[in-house]
């Protein structure tokens, strides 16, 4: 079994990342996504996004950590997609699955979900584009409106020659909202030949078996999950134990050190409230401590809570 981390825009940024594969259980990381429109763009905005390119892509754990592109022009993301490689990215991933009304009303993300064509002519672009030895891979939803383009979706994805795909099971609709549609993705896997990871509504090791069984697929993505839960991985992994409460506050104390030391504590506050909006649903512990978080400004303020 494969579990990799999930994308999150703006929540699971590199800290993040080495954060929680030093918890462990992961085999791969994707990149919150760089959103290409019509150039090629500098190596800085890559490192921006995905600094461990400085380190071997890998976080300091020695995860791999793969670039993820958002577009539309499939020229545009396949010179992007090169470049990512050249910069040491292990392979490309790209979004179908965004469901944000910006990302969608500039035509990229899920909204692309409406026209199979135009996911086969990006993905057949980036993968004549990149290196054979570099995967190519896509997340998509089961579909915008509804889920009845779905298999023609997979099947154009299939063909242009992607390596790896990745499937949300719920709609661009559906949002975050309960259920997600396991059973869907075993019907997709009947129409494609490539792997399949099976992503959504994966709160616990239980989540994990009941979406491998729907599914079909053996392999996982967690994102939400794991902001939840900080070991989740390993608890479907390796059978571990949910981390108490007390370890909990230590990872947070932990994190806020890599916070603060990255951005001088400007944007630390906001971040640890929108993880404890996670927290809350594993740890009644961080329900209660919110209350009073959430009146806290300062970093200073934040830490000392934790740490108490």
């Amino acid at each position: 079994m494969k579990i990799v981390l999930a994308p999150m825009e703006g929540v699971v940024d590199h800290l993040m990342r080495d954060m929680l594969t030093r918890v462990g259980g992961f085999d791969l990381c994707i990149t919150e996504f760089v959103r290409v429109v019509e150039q090629l763009l500098p190596a800085r905005t890559f490192y921006r996004l995905c600094p461990e390119l400085h380190h071997g892509a890998k976080t300091p754990s020695g995860v791999p950590v793969r670039v993820q592109l958002l577009g539309q022009h499939p020229q545009w993301l396949a010179e992007n997609a090169v470049r990512a490689v050249e910069l040491g990215s292990p392979g490309v991933d790209l979004n179908f699955g965004c469901p944000a009304k910006t990302v969608n009303k500039s035509k990229g993300g899920a909204v692309l979900l409406k026209e199979p064509d135009t996911l086969y002519r990006i993905i057949k672009a980036v993968r004549d584009a990149v290196p054979k030895e570099h995967p190519v891979s896509a997340k998509i939803r089961l579909g915008f409106d509804d889920s009845s383009l779905a298999l023609e979706n997979a099947d154009a994805i299939t063909q242009a020659g992607a390596d790896l795909l990745t499937i949300h099971a719920r709609t661009k609709v559906d949002g975050y909202k309960p259920p997600a549609y396991w059973e869907w993705i075993a019907k997709i896997k009947e129409v494609t030949t490539i792997p399949i990871i099976a992503n959504g509504e994966i709160w616990s090791a239980d989540d994990a078996k009941r979406c491998q069984q729907r599914s079909h697929c053996e392999d996982i993505m967690l994102g939400r999950g794991a902001l939840s839960l900080p070991n989740l991985a390993n608890t479907i992994k390796h059978g571990h134990q949910a981390m108490t409460w007390a370890e909990t506050k230590e990872l947070l104390v932990a994190y806020s050190g890599y916070e603060i030391y990255s951005d001088k504590g400007r944007y630390y506050p906001n971040r640890i409230k929108q993880w404890f909006n996670y927290l809350k649903r594993q740890y009644p512990e961080a329900e209660d401590m919110f209350v009073e978080l959430r009146k806290l400004k300062s970093a200073d303020e934040i830490v000392q809570m934790l740490a108490s």
